[in-house]
């Protein structure tokens, strides 16, 4: 295994959270992608849309970081990068079968921009797999959710019931959610982390995954540190055909095309 490798597989999988986290949005996408095309928004160094693409996808990951992107170049079989803005995502309408963002939209400045473009690249009948900050017990500790904050520059936190809304509003159903960290002690643990552990404290945690993942099983209500969205894009209705007062489909990609 190259040292990249095993330093993407360090950052990414031995992970109090991420692992279960992309592992579970991994599995709502499919076992076998064979002829998908698949984007990761905002992917770092593309480990995750690599994982896609072992699965038969034609994957790609996308991130603003010119150093995550340089670092997921020296992957051994990484998927194809893209230097590119969430808000003003580089490829033509209708360009992916299936759109991954994880843990990514609190982070941007308008998530509902964001939101906006993962629709407009996804085809019709396509899916969007995501996560999301939810954090719903964030008031009882402020100091806590604060640190998170201005540490991870997260700009705002999503529910599920939040991400609902946004999303139908851009044509999409919800088809399931799942809540991560559910119970209080283990949203505390999440936050307590991120606020002074860091990268190191995340990885450090990780063997309390099992316990985590057990107390998730066991918890009621609806509510948890991270939420997973997987919603599906309304196929379009059939275009009236060629003829009085009917127009010609567009081809597949028309409208805004991959910068150069």
């Amino acid at each position: 295994m190259k040292v990249a490798d095993a330093v993407a597989l360090a950052g990414h999988e031995v992970h109090v959270c991420r692992y279960r986290e992309a592992r579970t949005l991994l599995r709502w996408l499919g076992p076998d992608l064979r002829g998908l095309r698949v984007l990761d928004v905002a992917g770092g160094d593309g480990y995750w849309a690599a994982q896609a693409r072992r699965r038969g996808a034609w994957a790609v990951a996308l991130d603003i970081a010119d150093a995550k992107l340089r670092w997921g170049h020296r992957l051994a079989a990484p998927a194809a990068l893209v230097r590119g803005d969430a808000l003003e995502l580089p490829f033509a309408d209708a360009s992916f079968d299936r759109v991954m963002s994880i843990c990514a939209i609190e982070h941007f400045d308008d998530g509902a921009r964001s939101l906006d473009e993962m629709a407009r690249v996804l085809a019709p009948g396509g899916e969007l797999v995501m996560s999301a900050d939810a954090l719903t017990l964030a008031e009882r500790w402020p100091r806590l959710y604060r640190a998170h904050c201005e540490r991870y520059h997260v700009k705002r936190t999503y529910s599920h019931d939040d991400l609902t809304g946004l999303l139908a509003a851009r044509g999409f159903d919800v088809i399931a959610h799942q809540y991560q960290f559910r119970t209080r002690w283990a949203q505390q643990l999440y936050l307590g982390l991120s606020a002074y552990g860091g990268k190191v404290g995340f990885n450090a945690a990780a063997p309390v995954m099992p316990l985590v993942a057990a107390s998730d099983a066991a918890a009621r209500g609806d509510g948890g540190a991270i939420v997973l969205i997987r919603a599906r894009r309304h196929p379009k209705p059939p275009r009236p055909a060629d003829g009085p007062g009917g127009t010609a489909p567009r081809p597949l990609g028309a409208g805004r095309r991959l910068h150069s």
